[in-house]
């Protein structure tokens, strides 16, 4: 799932404050320590960027032995660069990544630190996170990655002005209520789901859900962990044709295979009005904030968690999407200790932790529901942090969790399920076992 399109605002960041909890990361850094430079990777990014910087000023103005430098990327070239990078000596120390699939590879390769000890040696430090997010850094049992960003779970959003027109009270319970409003707005005359079905991974968001209230996070887990015969559970097949059912009743209109997600097409119907419902990552409050901020403002966006589905073995409770960002240390590294210490003292830093929420995003860390309730757009930060908060399970978006490949081959036949191209039972068949 492409977390990039999530809109951000600006901030500046306090560095004499910051300096405080960076001076710590001026000791220790490992063999090597004498001299050189601590070099941290990350994309571009116009709001979080000045933060980071901010940190890493505040790291070198504590005079440590290492000093730190912090490099950006454009999301795709960034990929193709840590790629060619990570295993040889240009290696950055410590650098960003989006946990799962994306990490397992590196992990395998043997070109990530296991961060676990370090963890369990500071249990404040590995308690202060949402253990359902921590858990995304976590391969085999171990842990290589650190939480440094907001947590971005999949919601349903929604247009009330046009729920009300069309009768509806709330947003849909469970599955049924779920199909009875598709109904309703169709007879309405409004599309009743935006769709950017030009882009797969917006589709993925609905098996992706589904799967997990039909059958549990355990089937998509066998999926991951390449178990024989897991793309064959009998849930993988029920989700698929429920969604075949919401395309064959026309929930998402007749156009959705032209309507681009990039360029806020599915953003824009429901904004003005002209379908009911989105399913999308919780940047979608952001970005209709940039785009559409009368609709924001003036209460007419809505939001809620996926709908229950009868006798199914999922919780309701959980969630899907990114569960943040993560960072993770080199095993390259001629600072590994260094670059350990630094992470700890500065991705849960209140300075820090205030700065994400002051840019819009909603911190993995536990014990934020008054900070949040206190500051800006708090109704829905709020519900954000308790959706992921209250979690059973945080399934990483399956274009990331699963190995480039897999992902590819999955996301093409998803389409063309949507697309009526191949049917439900052709897509359990071409995912073979």
């Amino acid at each position: 799932m492409n977390s990039g399109n999530a809109s951000r605002f600006a901030v500046a960041a306090t560095a004499t404050a910051l300096a405080l909890a960076l001076s710590a990361c001026s000791g220790s850094s490992g063999p090597g320590a004498a001299g050189g430079s601590l070099s941290v990777w990350t994309l571009q990014d116009s709001a979080l960027n000045p933060l980071q910087q901010t940190i890493v000023s505040a790291y070198n103005a504590g005079k440590p032995v290492v000093t730190a430098s912090l490099q950006t990327f454009a999301n795709d070239p960034y990929k193709q660069k840590l790629q060619t990078a990570i295993g040889s000596p240009n290696a950055p120390d410590v650098f960003l990544n989006w946990g799962g699939g994306n990490l397992d590879t590196y992990v395998k390769a043997g070109a990530v630190v296991d961060l676990t000890s370090a963890l369990d040696a500071d249990p404040a430090f590995k308690n202060a996170f949402l253990p359902s997010v921590l858990d995304g850094g976590k391969i085999d049992g171990k842990y290589y990655g650190v939480p440094m960003e907001g947590v971005q779970p999949v919601a349903l959003f929604s247009n009330k002005d046009v729920f009300a027109k069309a009768g509806i009270a709330a947003a849909p319970a469970t599955w049924q209520d779920m199909l009875a409003d598709v109904d309703k707005l169709k007879a309405a005359g409004v599309t009743p789901i935006a769709l950017a079905g030009s882009q797969p991974w917006t589709e993925l968001m609905w098996m992706e859900y589904l799967l997990d209230r039909v059958g549990g996070p355990k089937v998509f887990a066998a999926i991951q962990a390449g178990t024989p015969g897991a793309w064959q559970d009998p849930a993988v097949l029920t989700a698929l044709t429920m969604i075949r059912d919401l395309v064959n009743r026309g929930a998402f209109g007749s156009n959705y295979g032209s309507v681009g997600q990039d360029s806020g097409g599915a953003d824009a119907l429901l904004a003005k009005g002209r379908a009911g419902m989105l399913l999308m990552g919780s940047w979608e409050y952001a970005g209709q904030l940039s785009t559409a901020p009368d609709f924001v403002k003036n209460g007419k966006l809505g939001w809620a968690t996926f709908p229950t589905v009868d006798n199914g073995k999922g919780d309701p409770k959980d969630v899907v999407g990114n569960p943040s960002n993560f960072f993770s240390v080199t095993a390259k590294s001629a600072h590994v200790s260094g670059a350990i210490n630094c992470i700890e003292k500065t991705v849960t830093s209140p300075d820090y932790i205030s700065g994400l929420i002051k840019i819009g995003q909603v911190p993995a860390v536990a014990g934020l529901q008054s900070q949040l309730a206190a500051g800006p757009n708090a109704d829905y930060t709020t519900f954000v942090y308790g959706m992921v908060q209250d979690a059973p399970s945080f399934t990483q978006s399956w274009d990331q969790a699963l190995d480039p490949a897999t992902s590819q081959k999955m996301l093409t036949n998803l389409q063309q399920v949507f697309n009526k191209q191949i049917s439900p039972q052709q897509f359990v068949s071409a995912m073979g076992s």
